[in-house]
């Protein structure tokens, strides 16, 4: 698992836990303590994706993931130290890929990042040029091998995760695709009860793609049972 990966917390006991893991996956770590310092690494080094506390000295971890998605697709986790939804919303709705909970288990940390690294991966080692990646319809282009995305002439700015999500539900135009078969599918992991995950990414592509929430053009919710397009 060879990546450059930037730590960011102010708590160097848990900063230096997670650096040994990750060295020992044969991983570069960028470590800093401060939102300003992350900044200056991920405007000067290749990043593969970050692990962003949400407790900083200077800036939020929320804030500094914001700057971050202004420039950068690859992945954001969150560590934070609270259990309640309202963190976890607020990290996914501006652009983090996934959070997890202080305190963790280092090797459920190590899954995650891996699993979004092989996601990653394949969003910047696709092939181009095969008709069958490339789905269009009423002014929306969607295309897998460049992983490049465009409505009405207008590029959006997806995440790999935003990505997975909106192909999924273009593939099966027509079909009402439940949020357990979302998370499962684009996460790789069981679904729990209560997870909000999948609801949080969908308002976000809708905000991209200009979607009103009443009676949105595109991704429409069936409720009680999922999301499709028509």
């Amino acid at each position: 698992m060879e990546a450059n990966i930037l730590v960011v917390d102010d708590e160097p006991e848990i900063a230096d836990l997670v650096e040994v893991y990750l060295q020992s996956e044969g991983c570069t770590v960028y470590k800093c303590n401060t939102g300003t310092q992350a900044l200056a690494v991920v405007n000067s080094r290749s990043v593969d994706l970050a692990i962003l506390d949400v407790m900083l000295p200077d800036i939020s971890g929320f804030t500094l993931c914001g700057e971050i998605r202004k420039d950068h697709h690859f992945p954001v986790l969150m560590l934070t130290a609270k259990a309640d939804d309202l963190d976890k919303i607020t990290g996914l709705t501006i652009g983090a890929d996934d959070y997890i909970t202080k305190p963790f288990n280092p090797l459920e940390l190590m899954a995650r990042v891996k699993a979004q690294l092989r996601r990653y991966t394949r969003y910047n080692e696709a092939d181009k040029g095969d008709s069958r990646d490339i789905l269009d319809f009423n002014g929306l282009v969607i295309n897998r091998s460049t992983h490049e995305c465009t409505l009405y002439d207008r590029e959006l700015n997806l995440t790999p995760i935003e990505f997975d999500i909106l192909w999924m539900l273009a593939e099966n135009r027509g079909q009402v695709i439940s949020a357990e078969r979302l998370f499962e599918s684009v996460w790789g992991e069981k679904y729990l009860d209560r997870n909000n995950t999948v609801m949080v990414h969908i308002r976000r592509l809708r905000e991209k793609m200009g979607e009103p929430s009443r009676n949105p053009r595109f991704i429409k919710t069936v409720w009680g049972v999922g999301y499709k397009i028509d």
